[in-house]
C-alpha cells in the first residue's frame, strides 16, 4: 500500500539517526472493540522474515532440522522450572500428534498461557517428521497477532531493510487484521508506524 510507503519515508526523514538499528513498528489502534467478545489470535505469514525465529518439537527421535528436540521418552521428565526456563528460548514449538496428550499433560499449563503450544493453526501439529524444511520455512516468517488491549503493536522489520520489503509485511499484517476484526474498518481508530526511538507517524488509510 502506497500509504505505508509514505509513512516509511516520513519515518526517515524525521527520525534521529540511533548507535543501533531501531526496529520498525506498526501500530494498529482499535475503537467499539470488545476484547472479551472478539479476541483477535491469528497467525501471519509474512512475505519477509523478521527474525530468526527458533523452533522446539517434540518427535520419537533427534532431528537436526529443528533447533530443540525433546524425544517421547524425556517428556514427563521436564520440571516445571525446566519448562519455564525452555519456553522464552523457542518462538514455536512443535509436535508429534501422537504426543500431543503427553506434552499436553507435562507442557500445557506453562505453554499454553504464553500461546506457545503446538498450534495445529500453524501447522504446527504434524503426523511424522519427515520433510519438515517447508514447515521450518514457514514458520520462520510467521507471526502470531493477539489482542491483549485495544491496540496492536508489532514490529515489520529492522530500519535498514529496504521500503518495500517493509511495507509488504505491513500491509499483510493490516489485511489480516481487517479481515479478522467483527466491524472490519469501523473498528480501526487508526494506524501507525514508528522506529524504536522515535514518534509515531499516522498513516491515512
Amino acid at each position: 500500500m502506497k500509504e505505508f510507503l509514505s509513512a516509511l519515508k516520513e519515518l526517515r526523514k524525521t527520525a534521529i539517526k540511533r548507535n543501533f538499528e531501531q526496529s520498525v513498528d506498526l501500530i494498529i489502534n482499535l475503537r467499539d472493540f470488545d476484547i472479551k467478545k472478539h479476541s483477535i489470535n491469528i497467525p501471519i505469514i509474512l512475505p519477509f522474515r523478521i527474525k530468526d525465529s527458533r523452533i522446539c518439537a517434540f518427535l520419537e527421535k533427534d532431528n537436526k532440522e529443528f533447533d530443540f528436540v525433546v524425544k517421547k521418552e524425556e517428556i514427563a521428565r521436564f520440571s516445571p522450572e525446566q519448562i519455564k526456563k525452555l519456553a522464552p528460548e523457542y518462538d514455536f514449538f512443535v509436535s508429534l500428534s501422537s504426543l500431543m496428550p503427553a506434552v499436553a499433560t507435562a507442557f500445557g499449563r506453562i505453554l499454553g498461557p504464553l500461546g506457545k503450544m503446538p498450534n495445529p493453526k500453524t501447522g504446527g501439529v504434524i503426523m511424522d517428521d519427515k520433510n519438515v524444511k517447508e514447515l521450518i520455512q514457514k514458520l520462520k516468517n510467521t507471526i502470531i497477532i493477539k489482542t491483549k488491549e485495544a491496540s496492536i503493536k508489532t514490529s515489520i522489520g529492522k530500519e535498514g531493510k529496504p521500503d518495500e520489503e517493509l511495507e509488504k509485511n505491513a500491509s499483510t499484517i493490516y489485511e489480516a487484521v481487517l479481515n479478522a476484526l467483527p466491524n472490519k474498518k469501523e473498528n480501526i481508530k487508526n494506524v501507525m508506524l514508528k522506529f524504536t526511538m522515535s514518534k509515531p507517524v499516522k498513516i491515512k488509510i
